[in-house]
């Protein structure tokens, strides 16, 4: 059974920038596709980037679009988001996600999730 633990969260100031990281173990990390979703208080879940087994292709929600890099070392079993120019509405619970296949925004076709960590961006 994959496991997934989020880490690299915390308080930024607008502007600033954070790198989230998944760790993945229990499983054979290269196969997955992985994707990163989050959630702000009093909204649904919401997809915000995503990337291939051996990282050739990745796809990102327009709100993030140019600021977000998601990346992989399938060596190291992680993920990771890299997140630029941070605004307040950036502020979320972030979720890593394994899915087999290119999912994208599916969210029903992740099987594995980790716990999350909070970004939070003051303005």
């Amino acid at each position: 059974q994959l496991q997934l633990v989020e880490s690299g969260g915390g308080l930024v100031q607008a502007g600033n920038s954070l790198r989230l990281s998944c760790a993945a173990s229990g499983g054979t990390f290269s196969i997955y596709t992985m994707s990163w979703f989050r959630q702000a208080p009093g909204k649904e879940r919401e997809f915000v980037s995503t990337i291939s087994t051996n990282a050739a292709g990745t796809f990102s929600a327009d709100s993030v679009k140019g600021r977000f890099t998601i990346s992989r070392d399938n060596a190291q079993n992680t993920v990771y988001l890299q997140m630029n120019s941070l605004k307040p509405e950036d502020t979320a619970v972030y979720y890593c996600a394994a899915a087999i296949g290119w999912r994208v925004a599916t969210q029903s076709a992740y099987n594995h999730w980790g716990q999350g960590t909070q970004v939070t961006v003051s303005s």
